[in-house]
Formats: C-alpha cells, structure tokens, sequence
C-alpha cells in the first residue's frame, strides 16, 4: 500500500505519492457476482469473532514488527477473533484485487486507495460503511475531508475508513527569487502571483517549474473537474481553458523548463537540486539531502505550499476497506477501526512519515513544534497543510487518464493543438476509458 503523495512529488521508501491503479481494476467479470456474492453477515452489530484476513499493500518488509504487535493487541482485546495479515507487492496490486473479487475472495480488510476503491465499490464488493450503524458510528473520530476522501462519484456513501494521509511543501530557491527581483520571503501563494513570478524569474533564464500541470493543478486553480453525478470530466470547462492558455504562455516566455514535456518527478527533482529551477515539491529525504550534500541551496531553501485559487491544499488518502462478502463483518470492522484509531495512526505515521487522519492528532506536539531537522521542518509544514487539505483527484480518474491529460497538455506547448482543442480531446477520450470500469 504505497502511501498517497501528492501528484509531482519523488517517490519516497514507502511512497504515499499512489500509483492510479484503478484502470486495470477491470470488475466487469464481476456482474454475475451478485454485487459481492452471498454468503457474508449481514451487518457489523454482533459478536467480533472469526478468523478475518488483512491485506496490505508492500508493507512487510519494512514495518513486519509493527503490524504483528497491532494484531496481537487486537487479537488479546478480542479472544475470539484471529486475524491472518497478507502483504502483495506493488507490483500487480491492481490485477491482484480484481480476481480476488472476481473470484469472491477478497480479503476482509483490504488496503485501497481512493481509485482503486472505486470500481470495487461500484461492483458492491465493498462494504458501504454509511449504510451500517456500527460501522458508521466511527466517522466522528476522522478529520472531515479524510471521510470525504472515500466517497465515490455517482455512488451514495463512503466505503473505506480513512488511514493515513499525505501532502507536501513547496520548496522554493529564496537566491533565485531575489535575483529576479522578487521576495524571497513571499513565495506565491495562488496561480496569478505564480504566472506573474514566473514570467519575472523567465526574465533572468531560471524557469519556474519543471513539471507540466496535473489534475491536481486544475483543481487548485478551480476548475470543476467532473459532473456531480461522476459520469463525465468537466475540466475543458471556458476555465480549464484559461488556466491552459496561462501555462502556455508562461512556457512560451521561459517560465517552464525546457524539456518539461518529457520530465519526471525525478528529472524535476534534479532540476532543482542543480538550481536550474525555481521551485520544485519536495519532501523530507529531499531536504535532508540538500542539507548533507548541498548546503548552499539548504540555505538558501524556502519551504512553502504549492499555490492553490481555493485556499485548501491537496490531500493524498489511504484507506481500508471491508469486503462486503465478509462472513465476520462485525470482527472485520472491528480490526478495521482498530488499525485506524488515534493510537495506531499515530504510532504507524511516526515511522512511516506520513500523517493521521483521526481528529486532534495534528495539534499535538510532534506535529506543531519544529525541531532544527530537515525532518521536523517539513513535517510541521506539511502537518499545517494537511488540516486544511482536501482530495482534488477524482476517485476515477485512473493512470491511463492521466496519461491522456499529460500528453495533450504536452501537445499545447508544442503547439500542436489549441488548448481547448487539446482538453477537448482528453476528456473525450477519458470519458470513454470512464464507461470501462
């Protein structure tokens, strides 16, 4: 279960920065399932009891110790419930979830991330929490946009408990911005400030940025992205133009690096590190990194969020759900909400790096005070970020359909296509990778 990060970030030892799976989670094979299948309790309400299986996703090798102890105090808290953790690789996750529901054996607490919970739920494979007064009396205890976090368009409820979270900071060259002229102590905070920097820092040959726009930037500036009903991408909307023809004219000028059509997030990463651009996402291995190996851009580092027109951030979610086909619901849900309490988020983000979603966890010490650590910097910055944070990517927006927006968005500054041409066209064709799933 790599951890969500946020869409340009590096990847890190547990990487929060999700993979969209979800295009190869093919359910169709599932419409003779029944929705799930039967044979599964009815609701959560009774006794936890029952051998119940938990799947994570790339875990074990690294945080082994940690979930055989969770179990074990699970296991001694409830006499009669067993649970048998399962750990798959990244690799093939997606393939692995479809025959297991496909063939009605998926695992009773699964590991998902929003796009990946998406055609499960949407096949009735996944337990819908709001429907089960047992399992929806735990909402209270997650930060709001954390619950949101896994509703699902066009469906009615939410159908996994929110786990950890992620976000990042901004980092910006504070020597690069005051060379062109501008504040090294106020970095933009929404698109026009970065539109108008960035033509300001073109004008001394240091682009900006080193990555082309992501849907997560569309939904920062304030584009509408879907339809309320989650049938249609709505983000070639007169404003998804807009925002289009900005970024295009900001590339003409030298705004954007050169080779952005063909960057990475590593490749960005680099970037910044030589001081060929301005600014760059970031986390807290990168900023140590600076520090250890280049202390002249350590010291010259801002740390910011990136800009956003709506004032929230963006939140990367993780969560678990709960097959609906379960025979121990009630032990399932049980453990589900076990491993997502305050206490265990806690402990697991400590050592992942990563953030809770249980309300009040982000106003305690670890995450308010900032020690001198590249650590502690980013991850006060970063737990300010997350509290205001919502989930700008769509539950169905899959890696196939983020490809198409990247390779128009790359046909725009090439000037191969008019930017409403070019949103038209990848919204056409991801609405109809849509209808697959």
């Amino acid at each position: 279960m790599p951890v969500p990060m946020s869409g340009t970030f590096r990847r890190r030892p547990v990487p929060l920065a999700v993979t969209a799976l979800g295009a190869a989670l093919s359910l169709t094979v599932l419409t003779g399932c029944g929705g799930g299948g039967g044979g599964g309790s009815a609701d959560a309400s009774g006794k936890v009891e029952g051998s119940i299986t938990f799947q994570t996703w790339n875990l074990r090798a690294e945080y082994k110790d940690f979930f055989n102890d969770l179990i074990d105090r699970f296991e001694k808290k409830h006499p009669d419930a067993k649970v048998r953790w399962i750990d798959k690789p990244a690799e093939g996750y997606a393939e692995t979830l479809s025959a297991d529901a496909a063939s009605e054996k998926l695992p009773d607490v699964v590991n998902v991330s929003p796009d990946l919970a998406y055609p499960l739920a949407k096949a009735g494979v996944l337990m819908n929490l709001s429907e089960d007064e047992t399992a929806a009396k735990a909402e209270k205890k997650y930060m709001p946009e954390a619950w949101k976090g896994n509703e699902m368009p066009g469906l009615d409820g939410v159908f996994a408990y929110p786990w950890y979270l992620n976000t990042g900071p901004m980092f910006y060259n504070k020597r690069l911005f005051k060379e062109a002229g501008l504040n090294p102590e106020k970095p933009p905070e929404n698109y026009a400030q970065l539109f108008s920097d960035g033509e300001k820092l073109a004008k001394k040959k240091v682009p900006a940025l080193a990555a082309t726009p992501t849907i997560e930037d569309f939904g920062r500036y304030g584009v509408p992205l879907m339809n309320k009903e989650g049938t249609k991408f709505t983000y070639n909307s007169p404003k998804g133009v807009e925002f289009m023809e900005k970024y295009k004219r900001l590339y003409d000028k030298g705004g954007l690096d050169s080779q952005v059509m063909s960057s990475s997030p590593e490749k960005a990463g680099q970037k910044f590190e030589q001081e060929k651009v301005a600014m760059n996402p970031g986390g807290a291995l990168d900023l140590k990194n600076f520090k250890d190996n280049q202390p002249d851009l350590y010291k010259n580092i801002g740390i910011t969020e990136a800009p956003n027109n709506n004032g929230h951030p963006n939140m990367s979610v993780m969560s678990l759900g709960v097959a609906q086909q379960s025979e121990h619901k009630a032990a399932a849900v049980a453990f589900a909400q076990f491993v997502t309490d305050q206490r265990n988020q806690e402990a697991f983000a400590r050592k992942v790096a990563v953030f809770p979603s249980t309300k009040g966890s982000l106003d305690k010490p670890y995450w308010t005070k900032e020690g001198s650590s590249p650590e502690d910097r980013v991850r006060v910055s970063s737990a300010k970020l997350v509290k205001d944070a919502v989930n700008y990517t769509p539950a169905v927006m899959t890696d196939p359909m983020k490809t198409v927006l990247q390779k128009e968005v790359s046909k725009v500054f090439l000037g191969k296509k008019s930017p409403k041409k070019a949103l038209d066209d990848a919204v056409a064709e991801s609405d109809k990778l849509l209808k697959q799933l």
